[in-house]
């Protein structure tokens, strides 16, 4: 076992395109110099496939249509937390998506992408009043988290009511996947109201029947590495609670189910699995209620859209031996792959070898077992170790695939390493030719003084 993920999937017919629009990217990048070892060329550098995160929107919303009646109000909204990044917001905006927010910044992000308020969801579980009262007058549908938030909402809505879709978000306490730190729906979650707690299911039942504001339920059960079966039944017991408090109301209360993202993304290679139509069939066989028609639909997905369209490309600066381990120095690290670097069992990536002109190493080439490290200053900054791949040599490009979402697109500021450009790419339908849009510019030192008082550098040294 070398640490790198085995993958078990079928193979994925789209999995060829997808490496081949990686390598015309990679080669085109080295030679516009937007990446590479001419003097003044990036070192480090961001990659998104356009056409791979359209192809990722197009295959959820058909694998949500495909079982739903025509004119089943159905929002798709992108967890924004996933890929904070205007230019991505808006296209998948104009893929037909909403957005998902987590705080007041993330809103200001969906703003800016154009995503109008009724395609817009407020999750934070610490929201204040400021932030409520806002998504409230803004009509942007809200999911109170805890009873303290719902009183709140309560005087709020006495004060000034509001068109917002107003849910509560529920934990279904239904276990936690591999990754403990990101399973949301464990029994001391911090997320939401607990459902199997004692008392807790009569009381949820009697705040919905007390407000007739709260119109929908929501519940977040996926994270990487959480199965399918353990989802699909987070979301059973959703939609279980729902029939519950109709049957209590005597008719219709609630009218919407947002069933939460989470999907798990297959790191292992190129192939998308589990598919959004595998996700579909697992809750079509546990909760075929759910595709009635009777509740509108909510979903929140964000890693499994964005995660495989996304490659952080870096420069090997130097190499070495210690101890007898090979090891490349190269310019991607903690800063652009922090979950990899702090819990690599559980994010581990593949590293993928070009040589300096950006074209990929022969399947067939030698391999070594080596480290790959990143440039910060602590000795597990690492985004490979003991690593068969081919000999790196200074000058070569390492990629690392799949992280399109939570890794460089929310960079850590760790040693003060500057945050790397972020370009969107397109091949020519022809493949003989590819086109770059900049999503976010590199981090120069004049914005990184700003943001660190530099404008002020006595402040602390006046009484």
């Amino acid at each position: 076992m070398d640490g790198h993920p085995k993958d078990r999937t079928a193979p994925d017919p789209g999995a060829a395109a997808t490496a081949h629009r990686r390598d015309l990217a990679v080669r085109a990048a080295v030679a516009r110099g937007l990446v590479g070892g001419a003097d003044g060329a990036e070192p480090l550098v961001c990659l998104l496939d356009t056409a791979g995160i359209e192809e990722s929107a197009a295959a959820l919303t058909a694998a949500f249509a495909a079982v739903l009646p025509p004119g089943t109000p159905v929002l798709h909204a992108f967890a924004v937390k996933a890929a904070p990044l205007v230019p991505v917001l808006r296209l998948l905006s104009g893929a037909g998506l909403g957005c998902e927010a987590a705080g007041p910044g993330e809103l200001a992000l969906a703003r800016a992408a154009g995503v109008p308020p009724h395609r817009t969801v407020l999750d934070s579980p610490a929201k204040t009043p400021a932030e409520l009262r806002e998504a409230l007058a803004l009509g942007i549908a809200v999911n109170a988290d805890n009873r303290q938030e719902l009183e709140r909402l309560d005087t709020l809505m006495a004060s000034a009511p509001s068109t917002s879709p107003i849910g509560l978000r529920i934990n279904t306490q239904t276990g936690a996947g591999s990754i403990g730190a990101t399973s949301t729906a464990t029994a001391t979650s911090k997320f939401g109201f607990a459902l199997r707690d004692p008392g807790a299911r009569e009381e949820l039942v009697r705040a919905c029947l007390e407000r007739p504001w709260i119109t929908r339920l929501h519940t977040h059960a996926g994270s990487q590495g959480v199965p399918l079966e353990l989802m699909a039944a987070g979301v059973r017991a959703l939609y279980e609670l729902a029939e519950e408090i109709d049957r209590a109301a005597g008719g219709r209360r609630i009218d919407t189910l947002d069933i939460g993202g989470g999907l798990p993304v297959n790191f292992a290679s190129d192939a998308v699995s589990p598919t959004f139509a595998e996700y579909v069939a697992a809750l079509s066989s546990a909760v075929p209620g759910l595709f009635s028609g009777r509740y509108g639909l909510v979903t929140e997905f964000g890693r499994a859209l964005l995660a495989k369209h996304g490659t952080i490309l870096a420069r090997v600066e130097y190499t070495k031996t210690s101890g007898g381990r090979p090891i490349a120095l190269t310019h991607a690290g903690v800063q652009v792959a922090t979950r990899t670097v702090y819990a690599p069992a559980s994010w581990p990536l593949r590293i993928l070898a070009y040589d300096a002109e950006g074209r990929p190493r022969p399947p067939g080439a030698p391999r070594l077992r080596q480290d790959v490290a990143g440039p910060a200053c602590f000795s597990g900054d690492l985004l490979a170790e003991d690593r068969p791949l081919p000999e790196l040599r200074p000058g070569d490009l390492i990629a690392a695939p799949d992280t399109g979402a939570y890794f460089f697109t929310a960079p850590y500021g760790y040693n003060s390493l500057l945050r790397p450009a972020v370009h969107g790419f397109r091949a020519t339908p022809d493949g003989t030719d590819v086109r770059f849009a900049t999503v976010r510019p590199a981090q120069t030192a004049a914005a990184l003084l700003a943001e660190s008082g530099g404008a002020d550098p006595d402040a602390l040294l006046r009484p």
